[in-house]
């Protein structure tokens, strides 16, 4: 069952402006995050997907991993065909990641790449000009490593075979944001540019590499109709992004200014 809503365009700051909520799609899965392609949302739980078609909002396919292995599955994207997830064994210690891919038909596991203990807990990843791009996220509490805080947060670009390329950490006005988590979601838009959530705050923000030096940029801050969980732009319709509303279990549309 779909049902729609309208975000009222508010006055947010000099520096932020608002998405406006377009519809919602109702999945018990719509706990760490969602990804999108041309026909279908799908859902992420920890060891769950469930696949909805965008459509009728109606659940075509699922998986149920086991949860001694798929520990924290954060986010998923969309990736030729594959759904490409980040997956961690959040809030264990040591810190340990892999990346595991699914047929975006049935939700088969297909394979997976291990990086064992990390710089973090991968929360999410993202195929960008020939590289994958992914986030290691660090946290003051639960979850985190005690020689390290949610300033250790670090965004690493690998080569397709996952040869380390480059790292950077996240701006001090973006950190203060995260309070004492992380970035939950981040994915690179059309106009080269990072978009990223946090854990809570109803709030996107938009990044972009630095010219010199090892500290992503900020640019401005877009006001979302969700809290901050991981996220994806539409499969279809270009502006269009997915987000989740956790305390709901629901999968909500929205476009950008």
């Amino acid at each position: 069952m779909l049902f729609c809503s309208v975000l009222a365009t508010a006055s947010w700051g000099q520096d932020t402006t608002a998405a406006k909520e377009l519809r919602r799609i109702p999945a018990p899965e719509a706990n760490q995050g969602v990804a999108s392609d041309a026909h279908f949302v799908y859902a992420i739980d920890d060891s769950k997907i469930g696949k909805y078609d965008k459509l009728t909002g109606k659940r075509v396919a699922e998986f149920d991993g086991d949860p001694n292995v798929f520990i924290h599955m954060n986010s998923c994207s969309v990736v030729n065909a594959e759904l490409v997830c980040a997956l961690s064994n959040f809030p264990h210690l040591p810190q340990i990641s892999s990346v595991e891919w699914f047929s975006t038909r049935t939700l088969e596991h297909l394979r997976s790449h291990s990086f064992g203990p990390t710089r973090g807990s991968m929360t999410w990843i993202d195929w960008h000009e020939g590289a994958w791009w992914v986030c290691y996220a660090n946290y003051d509490g639960k979850g985190g490593d005690p020689t390290r805080d949610h300033n250790a947060t670090t965004l690493v670009k690998y080569s397709p075979k996952f040869v380390d390329q480059g790292a950077w950490v996240f701006p001090l006005e973006v950190l203060a944001k995260f309070g004492h988590m992380s970035a939950s979601g981040g994915r690179f838009g059309p106009d080269g540019f990072l978009y990223v959530t946090g854990h809570d705050l109803a709030e996107m923000y938009v990044l972009k590499l630095p010219k010199s030096g090892a500290r992503l940029e900020y640019l401005r801050t877009i006001a979302m109709p969700t809290n901050g969980q991981a996220f994806d732009w539409d499969g279809a319709k270009p502006k269009h992004v997915w987000t989740i509303e956790r305390k709901k279990t629901e999968m909500v549309e929205s476009v950008l200014p």
